[in-house]
């Protein structure tokens, strides 16, 4: 049995699309959801439009990606029709993402994306390449990730997970603290960095932000760390996202103590057609290895062996 559950919410399988490029419109979340995947995520929303930043914005390197598309979308307003689509059509949870620069907003957007009836609200403050933009991520402080879950639960009867950054010395206590102010899940993790390509026959970064979140196979052990750790401190449900592109990466999720594995690059190497390969891989292990469920093998890595 591949279906699982996020606070509540069913999915049939344990594969999410992760917040991006493919989350843009509700048809494309929708065709997504059709290609396979358990729960789809639209790209980040805030408040106001956002242009994001100059195109290069992605540069690929032999492990990953490296990106800096800035959080362009065209305001929560504008947006709203897109999530209300693929609320109705997708036939799969919708997972609206949504950003703020302060806290205030946070639970405005919040709010605001509510009207459209998504399944979960994923709260990014984590996003890493933007930090000049907005100072330090609110991902990084423990009191500050507190204070915006509570400022967003207050507004929304939606059930919030919290999207935390890797780039922290310990995930634990910023994961409990987002707890303590009623999380009801938690995204992990966002891109690492930020990180750097250089094309070298022009001397000069790739990208025009020159810096960009990284992302790909390359992060998946920091993933799969921050997740363990989220997952001992809290019990809460995860969605277990970095580097997986394989069945076997979203076991490692799982085991680790994930509810579900979010996938973003992972359709740059296999295509949209990436979510129901990697369920019929987990569906082969867990067959190979006499797992009954999804929440039989969710957290197994923690038990003494």
């Amino acid at each position: 049995m591949l279906s699982t559950e996020l606070a509540g919410v069913k999915l049939k399988s344990p594969t999410v699309l992760a917040s991006g490029i493919l989350g843009v419109t509700g048809a494309s979340l929708a065709a997504v959801a059709k290609a396979g995947a358990g729960a789809v995520t639209s790209k980040s929303i805030s408040l106001q439009g956002r242009k994001g930043h100059p195109t290069p914005v992605i540069a690929t390197y032999s492990q990953g990606m490296v990106n800096a598309v800035g959080l362009s979308n065209a305001g929560v307003d504008e947006t709203l029709a897109e999530i209300e689509f693929a609320v109705k059509n997708a036939g799969a949870p919708v997972i609206a993402s949504i950003f703020a620069s302060t806290i205030t907003e946070f639970g405005k957007v919040a709010g605001a994306v509510s009207q459209a009836n998504p399944d979960i609200i994923e709260v990014n403050i984590s996003c890493p390449n933007v930090e000049d933009e907005f100072g330090r991520p609110f991902a990084c402080d423990p009191g500050i990730a507190a204070v915006v879950t509570k400022k967003v639960k207050k507004s929304t009867n939606i059930p919030i997970f919290v999207k935390l950054s890797p780039n922290v010395p310990n995930i634990a206590p910023i994961a409990k603290a987002v707890q303590n102010e009623g999380a009801d899940g938690i995204t992990a993790v966002n891109t690492v960095g930020p990180g750097m390509v250089i094309n070298i026959e022009a001397a000069a970064p790739v990208l025009t932000n020159k810096v960009g979140g990284v992302s790909g196979p390359a992060i998946k052990p920091i993933a799969v760390k921050c997740v363990y750790e989220a997952y001992k401190a809290t019990g809460l449900p995860i969605i277990g996202t970095g580097g997986v592109t394989t069945g076997r990466d979203a076991v490692e999720m799982i085991m680790a103590g994930a509810s579900a594995a979010g996938i973003g690059t992972g359709v740059y190497y296999r295509g949209p057609e990436i979510f129901s390969k990697v369920s019929e891989e987990i569906q082969e292990f867990m067959d190979k290895e006499g797992y009954k469920s999804i929440d039989e093998m969710r957290g197994v890595a923690h038990e003494e062996r």
